[in-house]
């Protein structure tokens, strides 16, 4: 006699996003962000797309370095993340200005980014 043994493995669902921390989400903006610049045109590609790649990876650093810091380095590693954040956003808007990003992907970072600097503010907040 030959039994067949079902075994059920749940699915766990991907982390919602309110639960992700902020380098996480950082993380996924920033894995979006890695999308979008494939399509850049060449020369700005290799001028203003890798500014703002450059940016969000000193940002992503910056808050790590946050997570292993005392309250004093923390909350200079927080701030130079936030003003990392704002070139960001900058940058964003200068690449949506010259077409190299379209409206539909231009909302959708800005909105992410912004939710991360709440985030971001929330944190510098706390520690003072």
């Amino acid at each position: 006699m030959l039994f067949i043994i079902k075994i059920i493995i749940p699915l766990i669902p991907p982390p919602s996003q309110f639960n992700l921390t902020i380098n996480q989400k950082l993380v996924s903006i920033y894995k979006l962000w890695h999308e979008f610049l494939p399509h850049f045109s060449k020369d700005t590609r290799y001028t203003l797309g890798k500014k703002i790649d450059s940016l969000f990876l000193e940002t992503i650093e910056y808050i790590i370095k946050a997570g292993y810091s005392d309250k004093l380095e923390k909350l200079i590693a927080l701030k130079r993340a936030s003003v990392k954040l704002d070139f960001i956003k900058f940058f964003l808007q200068v690449a949506w200005e010259v077409k190299s990003l379209d409206d539909k992907k231009y909302i959708k970072l800005s909105e992410k980014i912004n939710e991360i600097g709440k985030m971001l503010g929330g944190w510098i907040k706390s520690l003072k």
